[in-house]
């Protein structure tokens, strides 16, 4: 039976964690036409929802993740602007269908589903929009949430449990469209920055399995977990690769050690980004550019059939992300203050009341 109300966590505002609110009484959506209710089995932690929170997608904000305690001035702090408060976050699900809206066949009742984090909404005019859940509309971070049926796809068949597979929607999702985007494939040198994190690793290991020759870059103490992934050799974080030496640079830190990247490309290269922890204004000298013929690609739109290949790798357990921990669903800032942390690699996981 599906209670009327439910626990969560609503974000009052940009801001710092203590615009988290615990709510044991939030209304318990139905779901309209076109859309499916799902029961929360778990949920990822991602950079993505501290960004929303802290409003880091507002051009007036430049510093790194980590160093903006967030503010409440910020009036479009999200994917797309303004957001609605209060706003139920959650980028990352792993959940059961229990209600379907009217019109729905599928997924069944029952299944277990995920969704990607960006939801393609393309029209003519826009090729290339989206929604974001738990930005656009309420997301995994309370028992039940509400999402498009044609956006939810069908793990039942995965050998991976509910925890692995809350993790792997935006940080696996976004590293494949990267590998996709760069046309990353068999014999590829491809560095990866931030290799240590939820995206950098599941770069790591996408990029393995296309047979790219895979260098990463991260903090010497989680060098093993970065091999373990799938990477040939791994760069200390603050030691500058080699110039000319790669064909494909997947980045998730921009920050101000950005053109030591563009030159570490060989002519040619391809040069993928999805991320900024370091910080998003950069600077580079514009011949790097030119003279070496590189291609630069923005990557936040996920087209379906890139999802899609990642689900069948989900259901055929082609992949296992790396989970450190879990936390039930309340100890959400707890959960965030250990992610900006990152004292270990891998995945943060919350676990919703049942």
């Amino acid at each position: 039976m599906i209670p009327a109300v439910m626990k969560g966590v609503q974000l009052l505002g940009h801001g710092g964690p203590e615009k988290l609110v615990w709510n044991e009484s939030i209304p318990t959506p139905a779901p309209k036409a076109g859309e499916v209710l799902v029961r929360v089995l778990a949920a990822g932690v991602n950079n993505t929802d501290i960004n929303t929170r802290v409003g880091w997608y507002a051009k007036e904000v430049s510093e790194a993740t980590e160093e903006s305690a967030g503010d409440s001035a910020v009036e479009a702090g999200g994917w797309s602007g303004a957001l609605s408060f209060p706003l139920i976050q959650g980028a990352d699900l792993c959940g059961e269908v229990v209600a379907l809206g009217e019109g729905v066949e599928d997924p069944a009742l029952g299944a277990r589903v995920t969704c990607p984090t960006n939801q393609p909404e393309p029209t003519a005019e826009q090729p290339t929009r989206f929604q974001a859940i738990g930005s656009e509309f309420d997301g995994a971070f309370a028992q039940y949430c509400r999402v498009p049926a044609k956006q939810l796809y069908d793990v039942s068949a995965s050998p991976l449990s509910d925890v692995e597979i809350a993790a792997m929607p935006c940080a696996f999702g976004t590293a494949l469209n990267l590998l996709t985007r760069a046309g990353v494939g068999e014999g590829d040198r491809v560095l990866v920055t931030g290799a240590s994190g939820g995206v950098g690793m599941a770069a790591v290991a996408l990029a393995s399995l296309k047979g790219a020759v895979v260098t990463g870059i991260a903090k010497k103490e989680k060098h093993p977990q970065v091999l373990e992934a799938g990477a040939r050799s791994v760069l200390d974080r603050g030691e500058f690769p080699a110039e000319n030496h790669f064909d494909v640079v997947i980045d998730l830190v921009g920050g101000p050690d950005w053109p030591k990247v563009l030159e570490a490309l060989s002519p040619a290269g391809r040069y993928a980004v999805s991320g900024a922890i370091a910080g998003p204004v950069v600077t580079a000298d514009l011949r790097t550019i030119y003279l070496k013929d590189l291609t630069l690609y923005g990557c936040t739109y996920t087209p379906p059939e890139v999802f899609g290949e990642l689900v069948g790798l989900i259901n055929e357990g082609a992949l296992r992300p790396l989970i450190a921990r879990t936390y039930s669903l309340s100890e959400i800032g707890q959960a965030q203050r250990d992610f900006l942390e990152k004292k270990e690699p891998g995945k943060l996981v919350l676990l919703p009341p049942s």
